[in-house]
Formats: structure tokens, sequence, C-alpha cells
């Protein structure tokens, strides 16, 4: 086939996570069913925090951002592919594609600097107790939250410009229920070689980075533990820490499972199945790591959504 310029192109073709018709229907009840019960339980969040004067600290700021960052995430891919599923149509404009390549991108970055945020939080919380709310401070958590998405959404649209000087022949059939960048890359028709250098170099930087700062806290973490007298003093410090290192081990282990499958094995299969881990699993779970983990999440949970109900029904 003779490659076209890009200018060209008028769609790619998602082949979804199955070929198998009588599939179809099971797999959109299941997404669709995930797909609300993420957005609930975030929304959840979002709003209990908001709601509540208790949880106004920097640790639920950054977890309310994590919770509206893990809708985002989640409505980039999967409205898309049960919209396909639906009107029995696997079509994405180069446009579209384009976009949701950018948005996946941003978000799915965010999750980890979020994340990187978050455990430097709980550093500061657990080994400077006494000078807590003086460094991290509305102004800085504000800051830390801006740069981040500015440098991620600088990050995501390098990656799409990359990805506008490639050429495609048109139809392309994409092995996957959403444009991913790797598979996107992989299916041009010109010489990807520079976009492969950018994505696994910033894939190392943007992987190793967050995840070395992340474990630097955790290690700093450890060592104030240890030094604890009070088994008591313990069990507190490391319970302040427990749903966000679940949180972590989550993400983490999902995206390896996406890296390993989609960047050293190439099985098509696998790396769909390891991506709905990563784009699905890990923001619905999330929610419940912390409303069931977290006493104060707890807590907040039972006053304003279930204390006002009883008190409705008194006479």
């Amino acid at each position: 086939m003779e490659p076209s310029n890009k200018t060209q192109i008028s769609r790619f073709l998602l082949l979804g996570l199955s070929k198998e018709v009588e599939l179809q229907s099971l797999i959109f009840g299941l997404f669709l069913s995930m797909y609300l019960i993420t957005v609930f339980g975030n929304l959840l969040i979002i709003l209990t925090v908001s709601a509540d004067s208790h949880l106004h600290t920097p640790m639920y700021f950054f977890l309310s951002n994590l919770s509206f960052v893990d809708i985002c995430f989640t409505s980039t891919t999967i409205p898309k592919m049960l919209w396909n599923i639906q009107t029995q149509r696997k079509g994405i404009t180069y446009e579209s594609c384009i976009t949701q390549m950018y948005f996946y991108i941003l978000f799915a970055e965010l999750d980890d600097i979020l994340l990187t945020v978050m455990a430097y939080d709980r550093y500061v919380a657990i080994c400077h107790p006494l000078h807590y709310m003086v460094i991290m401070s509305p102004h800085l958590c504000v800051l830390l939250v801006l740069i981040s998405w500015v440098l991620i959404s600088l990050y995501s649209l390098l990656h799409s410009l990359m990805v506008l000087r490639l050429s495609f022949c048109p139809e392309m059939q994409i092995p996957h229920f959403f444009c991913e960048l790797s598979q996107v890359v992989q299916l041009a028709s010109s010489d990807n070689f520079i976009n492969n250098i950018v994505m696994y170099f910033s894939a190392v930087l943007m992987g190793v980075g967050p995840f070395a700062g992340i474990l630097y806290s955790y290690s700093k973490i450890v060592s104030c533990i240890c030094k604890i007298t009070s088994a008591q003093g313990k069990y507190k410090a490391f319970s302040t820490c427990v749903s966000h290192f679940l949180v972590v081990s989550l993400f983490y282990f999902t995206a390896l499972g996406v890296y390993l499958s989609s960047g050293v094995t190439h099985n098509s299969h696998s790396s769909r199945i390891a991506s709905v881990m990563y784009t699905v699993v890990t923001p619905l779970l999330n929610p419940f790591i912390y409303s069931l983990r977290n006493q104060d999440i707890k807590g907040a949970l039972n006053r304003f959504y279930f204390v006002p109900s009883l008190k409705d029904q008194l006479p």
C-alpha cells in the first residue's frame, strides 16, 4: 500500500477489547457500570472534602484534585468505547484521536505527579509535624498543583505535536479501545525513529523521576516511624499513609503491566487487558481505598450523608 500524506487521513479504526459479537453487550454493561461507579465515587470524595471543614487540609486538597483527575482520566477513553459498542462503529477521526491521546497522557501523568506530591505531603506531616502547616501552606499547595498542570500540559502537547509530523495510511486499524500513543506511533508509514526516542526517554523520565521521589519520601517516613517509641504513636503515624501507599502500589503495578505488555512483549491482547486495569480499575478503586481505610473520610461521609437523614426521621 502506498503511504499517503497525513493530510489525507480521515479516521482510524479502534478494534476494541474483543471481536466477538456476543461479548459486546457484556463488555458494554460491565464498563458502563464501572464508569458510573468511578465517577460517582470520586465525585463523592470531592463533595465530601469540600463540605467538611475538618478536611480542608493539604492532604485532602491533593486527594480531591486526584479524584478530579481520575474522573477526567476515565472519561477520556470509556465514553468513546461505549459509544462505539452501542452504535456498532469503530471509527474515530484523526483529530479526535490526537485529542484523545493528548488528554490521556495529560491525566495519566497528572495522576503520577499528584501521587508524588501527596507522598511529600505525608513525609512533611510525619517527619516535621510541628512545622507541617507552615511548610504545606495553602499558597504552596496551590502552586504545586498549578505547576503540575502546566508542566504536564506541555509534556502532553509535545507528544501530540510529535505525532502530527507522522504520515499514516488511510483507515489504519489500532488494536486497542482508545488511541494509545505507542500503538499510533507504530502504525506510522513515515519514519518514527525520533518519536520512539522521545517516547521512551520521556517515559523513563516521567516514570522513574516521580517514583524515585515517592521512594525517597517513604524511606524518610519509615525512618521517622522507627524513631517513635510508643506502639500507639507508630500505628497512628503509619495509618495516615496506608491509603496513599495502597493507591501508589496499585498505580505503579498496573502502569508496569501496561509497559511490559506493550513495550516489551508487543502483545496487543495483553496490552489491552493491562490498559483496562490502568485506565478503569485503578480510578475505580481509589475512592474505595480512601473511604474504607481513612477514618477522616469515613467520619465525614457519616456526618454529611447518613446523620442528616437520621435526624429528619426523629420527631
